[in-house]
């Protein structure tokens, strides 16, 4: 079986789109994914040969406001910890290049609050409810 790689750079589009729907998210038009992920403060792959297998980015304004976005790893490779090295890489960067009092969050999906519970995440309830606007 081919080595893990983590690789920091922008994730190119037609892997991006492809990666969410088969990881189970919501699908990126191009226009957005053209328009986002050049915009995005940082980014990873992890990549098992030549393949990508898993993805996430910071997004945000990199000094009050950011948020851990698009993490996920393809279903066949799930359960061998490359979301933990995915957060690992994550929560460094925002260790190491944000400001202390930036605001750092993220959506939790289904069970995926537990492993980012691990890197100090918590619920926000009651003091904050997180929101969205459905278009």
């Amino acid at each position: 079986m081919n080595k893990i790689e983590i690789v920091e750079a922008n994730i190119p589009i037609e892997i991006y789109r492809k990666l969410r729907v088969i990881c189970g998210l919501s699908s990126k038009s191009l226009e957005a994914s053209e328009i986002g992920l050049p915009n995005s403060l940082h980014s990873v792959m992890v990549k098992r040969g030549e393949e990508i297998i898993g993805m996430g980015r910071i997004v945000g304004d990199g000094g009050c406001f950011c948020q851990i976005v698009d993490i996920c790893v393809h279903p066949e490779h799930q359960g061998q910890g490359i979301g933990k090295r995915i957060m690992q890489n994550l929560t460094t960067f925002v260790q190491n290049h944000l400001p202390a009092s930036c605001y750092v969050s993220l959506i939790a999906d289904g069970d995926a609050s537990f492993l980012y519970e691990k890197f100090g995440f918590r619920d926000t309830l009651p003091i904050s409810k997180g929101m969205y606007l459905q278009r």
